[in-house]
């Protein structure tokens, strides 16, 4: 991480949660520990479980709040896209850091997280890049613990930069439901699984007599895996795990090639 001379690390922040969420304060913070040179492109509204879409069918609208600070009218990784091809001149962001999410990107969740995906558009485009969310608690009365992410998020980070990792990685970190104090440590955990029939589809009736439906996630029954992010965050501990862009399951594709050298398609 530059210092002392040399010029500051350029951050890039964005989220999925929208402009004025109160986790991309958080974050936007975190990141001013870390460097001078922050930058805030975000979604002008909330765009939770928009995944790693791209507005391609409308034109996008960028609106200048500050200086280094914009609002984007589409997905997180139409901000991404926008804030290194357009708005950052001279130079793109050496880091990109994606959230902090209101909830945690554990399990499943990071196949629909907008969080996820604004960091993984930044190691496309070649920049090393963090997703951060705060994981909720089970009583939601309870307000949410922002204190653990504002209080730990730097120094992780240092951590992170300090060790590096591959260019197709980028790294999803989760701070779990607890008083920064409270913090059991970190844990570097795999990406877990909650079991099967935790997506629940919530039916209900407005007053016109018509169906409409929420969807969302019950807690899993199971224990769960050892190691997972699930796991860690469950025992109080921050998770940070390294996600690969390459999905490919190579001992499948290898039982496949096998399978496939023998097909005679003119039998």
């Amino acid at each position: 991480m530059p210092d002392g001379g040399e010029r500051p690390l350029r951050i890039l922040v964005s989220n999925d949660d929208g402009i004025n969420a109160p986790g991309l304060q958080v974050l936007t913070r975190i990141a001013r520990q870390l460097s001078s040179d922050v930058w805030v492109v975000a979604p002008e509204t909330e765009q939770s479980g928009a995944s790693h879409s791209l507005t391609l069918t409308s034109p996008l609208r960028v609106r200048r709040l500050a200086a280094k600070r914009y609002a984007v009218s589409g997905t997180p990784t139409d901000c991404v896209m926008m804030a290194i091809d357009r708005l950052i001149k001279g130079r793109k962001p050496d880091l990109v850091m994606s959230g902090v999410n209101r909830g945690g990107n554990i399990g499943e969740d990071v196949t629909y997280s907008g969080t996820i995906a604004a960091a993984m558009e930044g190691t496309m485009l070649g920049v090393p890049s963090i997703a951060f969310s705060q994981v909720l608690g089970f009583d939601r009365d309870k307000p949410i613990q922002w204190a653990c992410a504002a209080a730990h998020g730097a120094a992780v980070t240092r951590r992170l930069l300090e060790t590096g990792w591959p260019r197709d990685v980028l790294i999803n970190v989760n701070f779990p439901p607890v008083a920064p104090d409270a913090v059991t440590g970190v844990r570097v955990s795999h990406q877990g699984r909650r079991g099967v029939g935790n997506l629940f589809v919530d039916q209900r009736v407005d007053a016109r007599g018509n169906d409409y439906y929420w969807l969302g996630y019950r807690r899993s029954p199971e224990p769960p895996e050892a190691d997972s992010d699930i796991e860690a965050v469950y025992a109080g501990a921050i998770s940070v795990t390294a996600l690969h862009l390459d999905l490919t399951h190579y001992d499948t594709q290898a039982s496949l090639r096998r399978a496939f050298a023998g097909l005679d398609l003119k039998g």
